[in-house]
């Protein structure tokens, strides 16, 4: 399965990533312990492939948010607080639905209330947006508009600044913690980076432990153009996500590691000496 996030990436920047709670950024930054085996990576020229593969984004198996596919205008947020500064959590119905109503009467385009979905990780309502006046809606008035609060046994982002690539990423609670709860936790928050995504390409997602962490790595292809006539750079990143086993902190941390040149010739990659 190749995931298409081309529908999701122009909203990134209306949407906020994971949730908030009882987390603390406060807490002392575990020192990085590398993995036990280094693992072999795929050659320059497989990450290369993928890299300008107008087709490909994610590898096969990488966990899709439930939306990521909406067909149609519509707006995908997470429901903040006044600061701005962290997503919210809530494990009370009740709390959440206010947060999501008082987010609602505060934007320009406001919502009648359709209905509300509950999982696991989150609360999800849902409202029928009216853009009348807008003329990229002139045939479709009307779109859903979905807001979520997440839940915080599930998800906890108290404290955490979204804006860095490193640091403090949130807490998963230990008693539901797992090596496949992390993996959803890291993918899930990759559809929402920092960055723009739109031309990074996850190479390989991987499972591991560290000594008293779980462990999940992102290995990622950020193409870098440096001008007409000469090769794009190529800088092959891992992003490390480690969750303590004993607090569920995770801690996150962005290094490249190596870089190499390469073009595309006639839609065919090529690696430059």
């Amino acid at each position: 399965m190749k995931t298409s996030h081309q529908v999701l990436l122009p909203l990134i920047a209306l949407f906020a990533a994971a949730c908030g709670g009882s987390g603390s950024a406060e807490s002392t930054k575990p020192a990085a312990t590398p993995a036990a085996t280094a693992p072999q990576l795929p050659s320059d020229a497989d990450i290369a492939t993928k890299a300008y593969d107008p087709d490909y984004f994610v590898p096969d198996g990488f966990f899709a948010d439930l939306r990521a596919d909406t067909v149609g205008s519509y707006t995908i947020h997470h429901v903040l607080d006044s600061s701005q500064s962290y997503e919210l959590c809530s494990d009370d119905l009740v709390e959440a639905q206010a947060w999501e109503e008082a987010d609602n009467a505060s934007r320009a385009v406001n919502g009648y209330f359709v209905t509300s979905i509950e999982t696991d990780r989150y609360f999800e309502f849902v409202r029928e947006l009216s853009y009348t006046q807008d003329v990229g809606n002139a045939t479709t008035p009307t779109s859903p508009g979905f807001a979520r609060v997440f839940k915080c046994e599930h998800t906890n982002r108290d404290g955490v600044d979204r804006n860095l690539p490193d640091g403090y990423a949130g807490r998963i609670d230990p008693a539901v913690l797992s090596g496949t709860r992390l993996r959803d936790f890291t993918e899930y928050l990759w559809q929402f980076a920092w960055f723009n995504v739109s031309h990074k390409k996850v190479i390989e997602s991987r499972s591991g432990t560290t000594p008293g962490s779980l462990r999940q790595t992102l290995l990622l292809a950020f193409v870098n153009n440096q001008g007409a006539g000469a090769c794009d750079r190529i800088d092959v990143v891992e992003w490390h996500f480690d969750a303590n086993a004993e607090s569920g902190e995770i801690w996150r941390r962005l290094e490249v590691h190596h870089s190499f040149e390469a073009t595309l010739e006639s839609g065919v990659a090529r690696l430059c000496d």
